[in-house]
């Protein structure tokens, strides 16, 4: 025992020693390459000198690094993650400007922007150097998992035994394509934890679920972590009470639906009891959130503002180094990989230039990195109840397909992190279950109008009699990424042009796309619509969207029937023999006629409710905004996404059952944190409710 606790000490002081070595030799070389850093007076030093007064340098830079760094780090728990990124390097560049003045000879100096190049390199590099000489020490870094959570469990009084629960989705991984990954292992973790091979026992299950109608995050987050997504028919609708177009990443709105959800349930959310918010739209009634939407416009009390995670993060300069440097390998990846695509002429294929390949690097690298410090951080504070979100496969699949390549490698970096976690819980103050889900999976496709040349607004304007502009504007996009974005930033950014519309006469319909759903509202009427009064007033607008070929069917109300499924060909399908006779709703698979028929009973259904056309033999569908990889409506993939669970938890549903909808995998995720020992989470009121 003894004398693996020596081997140990003297592994880490070889990799510490080796590891200034390394700094000391990068400061020369840099020091020989900027000319505004230099480590010797203007009449010159001697080689040994100069040698000398590298090493003193280094030293006294990874001495502040340890020491001084994390307390200015605490100081900044305050500022916005990204921004406290950014100033990460300009005081790490102080750091080195107080380390060179610590020098015993005096000569060493560097201008302030220098100094922050230096600062940068000097870590990245040295952050490089340490990992590379752990690699083969499987132990290390286990170690430092347990000094960290020793020292946290110090300062922390004692607290519960009993398990706890972390709940990490894979934002839009369907349950085909993690089937997919596994078989193709590239996710080793998820392969292990079924049983995958090598005659390995499973520790966990995998049960696919069925979504809303709305298969996008906005609709099925609210819903698992609320107990709630009534009247929520899609990821951007237009309300006629409020005049306002409602969208689910847009600040403002995710406040408003969480409000509306916990006021129809009577209950805060999933996290009510000691609970943690990590990346999501929704708060699910944590006290300790950070990257949640809902919030992003509120300023909360100092008190209850967390950065859990961040500090553990940012403590170490070269996280941020390494953060930066993978954000513009990510970047350099999108622009690559772009330009592959378009000089192949792959198809099906959409736009990735602007400022998307930002997005994406924020999403795949600097949404994934701080989530999981606050996943991390979270677990080794002891709490009870986790759920944080990672967007970054979500992201990708819309813009390069769900099954590319680029959405694979994705996916192994994802598993990594699940890895990285599993290891966490290792060392945390407490048992902890792990439990991975989806809130959708995406469909693949090409767009609406790269196979027909217009866009559905276009297609409304022609059925009712109006000009199509020759130039027609493109969707927004509905990516996740981009609410991260704003909620990291807290910018309460509006959709421009779409808050508040005038209801003057006869104005101009709305179309707003959600994938391969579109919604169709008339402002000037107060009421939703009926088939008879639309047809009065655009007799042809009806038939032309119901007879084109990349339209599934659509739903109306009727004065007559209630609710209507519009086919082609005349096909006209009352909701209430929807289940004798499907009609144009067969195609779309069980389960098909209770989405609609749900979604018809909700407030704000749009006068006019689009689906795209469906083709089962390649589940492909045709997405209103422009993306080839798609989620929102019904058709394919979208609407199956997947619950991995462990078998310490009891079955989600019973053998034969199927899951369907978000509010019903609230419902399994309540009885599992009631299932524990801990602090006992009571079941919603209306957590199983389902409107008739």
């Amino acid at each position: 025992m003894r004398g693996g606790r020596w081997r140990r000490v003297a592994s880490q002081v070889g990799r510490s020693v080796a590891v200034w070595a390394v700094s000391t030799v990068t400061m020369l070389v840099l020091a020989g390459i900027l000319p505004d850093f230099q480590l010797q007076s203007a009449d010159g030093d001697s080689a040994t000198l100069i040698a000398v007064t590298a090493a003193l340098g280094a030293g006294a830079f990874g001495l502040l690094s340890a020491l001084v760094w994390p307390l200015l780090v605490r100081l900044l728990l305050l500022v916005p993650a990204l921004v406290l990124g950014l100033l990460v390097f300009f005081l790490n560049g102080s750091l080195l400007i107080v380390a060179l003045r610590l020098v015993p000879s005096g000569d060493s100096e560097a201008a302030p922007e220098t100094a922050v190049i230096v600062a940068a390199v000097m870590s990245a590099v040295a952050s490089a150097t340490g990992a590379a000489l752990a690699v083969r020490d499987d132990d290390a870094y286990r170690r430092r998992l347990y000094r960290l959570a020793d020292r946290r469990r110090r300062a922390l009084p004692p607290g519960p035994s009993s398990p706890a629960t972390v709940f990490l989705q894979l934002d839009g991984v369907g349950h085909d394509v993690l089937l997919d990954a596994v078989g193709k292992d590239l996710m080793p973790t998820v392969a292990r934890w079924l049983g995958d091979g090598d005659g390995a026992r499973p520790t966990h299950r995998l049960t696919p679920w069925r979504t809303d109608w709305s298969s996008q995050t906005g609709a099925s987050q609210l819903g698992i972590l609320h107990g709630s997504n009534h009247d929520v028919p899609a990821f951007r609708w237009y309300e006629k009470a409020g005049r306002e177009v409602m969208v689910c990443n847009r600040p403002t709105s995710a406040a408003e639906l969480q409000r509306r959800a916990i006021e129809r349930t009577g209950d805060g959310g999933l996290l009510t009891a000691d609970g943690a918010s990590r990346g999501n739209l929704f708060s699910g009634g944590a006290d300790e959130q950070a990257l949640v939407l809902s919030i992003a416009t509120k300023r909360r009390p100092r008190e209850n503002r967390s950065r859990a995670g961040y500090f553990a993060y940012f403590s170490d300069p070269a996280n941020a180094v390494r953060t930066a440097l993978s954000f513009v390998a990510e970047v350099g990846r999108e622009i690559g990989q772009s330009t592959r695509a378009r000089v192949r002429k792959v198809r099906p294929r959409v736009s990735r230039g602007g400022l998307y390949p930002l997005v994406r690097a924020f999403a795949t690298v600097v949404e994934r990195d701080v989530v999981v410090a606050a996943v991390v951080g979270d677990m080794l504070a002891g709490r009870t109840a986790v759920y944080a979100d990672l967007v970054a496969y979500d992201e990708v699949a819309h813009h390069s397909g769900p099954f590319s390549r680029d959405a694979e490698k994705v996916l192994e970096r994802l598993d990594r992190a699940l890895a990285l976690i599993e290891k966490i819980a290792e060392h945390a103050p407490r048992p902890y279950r792990i439990v991975v889900l989806s809130d959708h999976g995406q469909s693949p496709g090409e767009t609406f109008r790269a196979r027909y040349g217009l866009g559905l607004g276009d297609l409304v304007r022609a059925g009712c009699g109006l000009p199509v502009p020759r130039r027609a504007q493109r969707t927004h996009s509905g990516a996740e990424a981009r609410a991260a974005v704003r909620a990291a930033l807290r910018i309460p950014v509006e959709e421009g042009g779409e808050r508040h519309r005038p209801a003057g006469r006869r104005s101009e319909p709305i179309v707003l796309a959600s994938g391969n759903l579109g919604l169709v509202s008339f402002p000037d009427v107060p009421h939703r619509m009926t088939k008879e009064e639309i047809d009065a007033r655009h007799p042809a607008l009806l038939t032309t969207l119901a007879n084109h070929p990349g339209v599934g069917f659509l739903l109306v109300r009727s004065e007559e029937h209630g609710g209507l499924v519009l086919g082609a060909f005349g096909a006209e399908i009352p909701l209430d023999r929807l289940d004798d006779d499907p009609g144009p709703l067969e195609v779309f698979g069980p389960g098909a006629a209770d989405a609609v028929r749900r979604t018809h009973s909700f407030p704000n259904a749009a006068d006019i409710m689009v689906n795209s056309a469906y083709d089962p033999a390649d589940g492909e569908v045709l997405a209103f905004e422009e993306q080839i990889g798609s989620h929102g409506g019904l058709g394919g993939a979208q609407g199956e996404p997947f619950l991995l669970s462990p078998l310490a938890f009891s079955a989600p549903v019973d053998d034969g059952a199927d899951l369907v909808g978000a509010e019903q995998v609230h419902h399994v995720l309540r009885r599992w944190l009631s299932e524990s020992d801990g602090p006992q989470v009571p079941l919603t009121r209306r957590a199983d409710q389902r409107a008739a």
